[in-house]
C-alpha cells in the first residue's frame, strides 16, 4: 500500500482499498465516528485497543468495564453489541444460502463468531438436508467453563426432527486452544454411531478456539 493511502482518514481509505485494508484501529474509528477534546477519532482508538488489549477484549468487555474508558458509555456499548449480532446474523444467513460443503471456511467463520467468545463450553449442531443446505443451527447443550454433558440420542431426535440428512458437530474450548480431547472423539465416535440408525450422516465436528479450530474431517477422525 503506497505511502499516500496510509494518510488517508479511514472511511475514505475503505472506498478505495475495501473494507480489509483497514487497521483494527481505523475500524473501531469508523464505529466511534468522533474522538475527544484531547484525542482524534483514531488517536482514541488506538488508546483504546491499547488499554484492552486487543479488539476482542474490547468487544467481549462487560458494560460496566466498557463504559469506565473515556469516549465509551452505554450507547457505544449498546451498538456495538448490535453490530456484533447483525455479523452473527449476516455469516447465519449467508451460510444458509450457500452449500456448507463448498464453503467450509464460511461455516469455520460463522461457527467462531457464535462460540469462540462465550465464558462456558456450549454444543452446537448445524442440521443440513440431502443437498448439503443448511436447515437450521441450534446451540443443544451449554455446559461449564471446561466441560459439556452432550446426550447423542438428543442430537439424533432433534436431526429426525428437522428431516435432517447430514450434521456438522461443534463446540468450542473457553481456554482458547481449540486441540479436541480424547473425551472429544469419544463423544463424537458415540454420536456417529446413534445416527447411523436412522440414515443421519456426521459430517464434521469443528472446535473453537480462539483464533484457531480444528476440524476432525481434516483430520480424518470421521468415519
Amino acid at each position: 500500500m503506497s505511502l499516500q493511502a496510509t494518510k488517508l482518514m479511514p472511511r475514505e481509505k475503505l472506498l478505495l482499498f475495501g473494507v480489509e485494508a483497514l487497521s483494527d484501529a481505523e475500524l473501531l474509528a469508523l464505529f466511534l465516528r468522533t474522538g475527544t477534546r484531547q484525542l482524534s477519532v483514531l488517536e482514541l482508538s488506538q488508546k483504546l485497543l491499547n488499554e484492552f488489549g486487543s479488539f476482542y477484549h474490547l468487544i467481549n468487555a462487560s458494560h460496566n468495564d466498557f463504559c469506565q474508558k473515556h469516549g465509551l458509555g452505554t450507547a457505544k456499548y449498546t451498538q456495538l453489541k448490535a453490530v456484533v449480532e447483525l455479523s452473527h446474523r449476516y455469516l447465519k444467513v449467508k451460510m444458509t444460502n450457500e452449500n456448507s460443503l463448498s464453503s467450509p471456511s464460511l461455516t469455520h467463520h460463522y461457527l467462531a463468531s457464535r462460540l469462540a467468545n462465550k465464558d462456558r463450553e456450549i454444543f452446537m449442531v448445524i442440521f443440513l438436508d440431502n443437498q448439503n443446505h443448511v436447515i437450521t443451527s441450534e446451540e443443544m447443550f451449554i455446559g461449564t467453563y471446561n466441560c459439556v454433558e452432550v446426550h447423542p440420542r438428543e442430537v439424533a431426535r432433534r436431526a429426525l426432527q428437522y428431516n435432517a440428512a447430514f450434521l456438522i458437530l461443534a463446540h468450542n474450548h473457553p481456554s482458547g486452544m481449540a486441540e479436541p480431547s480424547q473425551a472429544d472423539r469419544n463423544l463424537t465416535q458415540k454420536i456417529e454411531q446413534v445416527c447411523q440408525l436412522i440414515d443421519v450422516r456426521i459430517i464434521d465436528h469443528i472446535v473453537i478456539g480462539k483464533g484457531e479450530y480444528v476440524s476432525f474431517a481434516e483430520r480424518g477422525w470421521i468415519s
